[in-house]
């Protein structure tokens, strides 16, 4: 049998998502205008990828700000991805403001821009038992209190994987870094080849939430084929 979704089941996962987040209407922009509806709960129950961002970037309220994302092999200390943000100076932190959506190529706002992240990895990193994420965030000027992110992993429509991870109490104006600690699955070897034969169909999405209120939701794609040659 084979391990891809046949067009039925996609179209009732899609049904199935409507229904769970019937509730929810859209904005020019593929973004739920009012996402004080979606809960944990919610999300936890979703059986596919989300075709649009489940709120907008102005529900980040709190004014949360990654700045450094790390990604590492337990096993080795091998690290395997890195990214960061220029400083900022303690004045700038104190006085921060949401930023202001950053233009197109088009001419056109992009309020998007920076909710999304294509990821480019080896075979090798779908061997991998543990890896551990290491997170750099700031927080503006209010308390954020219960701070969790829901991450769920899909290839095409298979869930492979939910993370539930809890940041707690962050003060107000604060930098915080926070190392998260990921358990792979054992996949069967076919769903293995598969993931590496079909780059980013594998996808993620991220949902943060502060007392269980949607503040911000972000989206990433997979790659596996790295170092590969390519056939001609």
């Amino acid at each position: 049998m084979s391990l891809i979704s046949e067009k039925s089941n996609n179209e009732n996962d899609s049904l199935a998502n409507k229904n769970i987040l019937e509730e929810e209407k859209e904005n020019d922009n593929g973004n739920v205008k009012d996402a004080q509806h979606i809960t944990p709960e919610m999300v936890l129950r979703l059986p596919t990828i989300t075709d649009n961002y489940l709120c907008s970037p102005e529900a980040n309220t709190y004014d949360i700000d990654f700045t450094r994302f790390q990604i590492r092999d337990l096993e080795t200390g091998t690290i395997l991805f890195e990214i960061s943000k220029p400083p900022i100076s303690e004045e700038e932190i104190n006085n921060r403001t949401s930023p202001s959506p950053s233009p197109s190529e088009d001419g056109r706002n992009d309020s998007n821009a920076g909710r999304f992240v294509r990821y480019q990895f080896t075979p090798q990193f779908l061997k991998l038992k543990t890896v551990g994420a290491t997170v750099e965030f700031m927080v503006g000027s209010r308390p954020a209190k219960n701070f969790r992110m829901i991450e769920r992993h899909f290839f095409r429509d298979k869930l492979l994987k939910t993370f539930d991870f809890e940041f707690g109490f962050c003060i107000p104006n604060s930098k915080n870094t926070c190392e998260h600690i990921y358990e792979f699955p054992t996949l069967p070897p076919e769903l293995v080849a598969e993931m590496i034969a079909n780059p980013f169909e594998t996808r993620s999405d991220s949902f943060y939430f502060v007392d269980d209120q949607l503040v911000m939701h972000n989206k990433a794609d997979y790659a596996y084929n790295g170092g590969l040659e390519k056939k001609d």
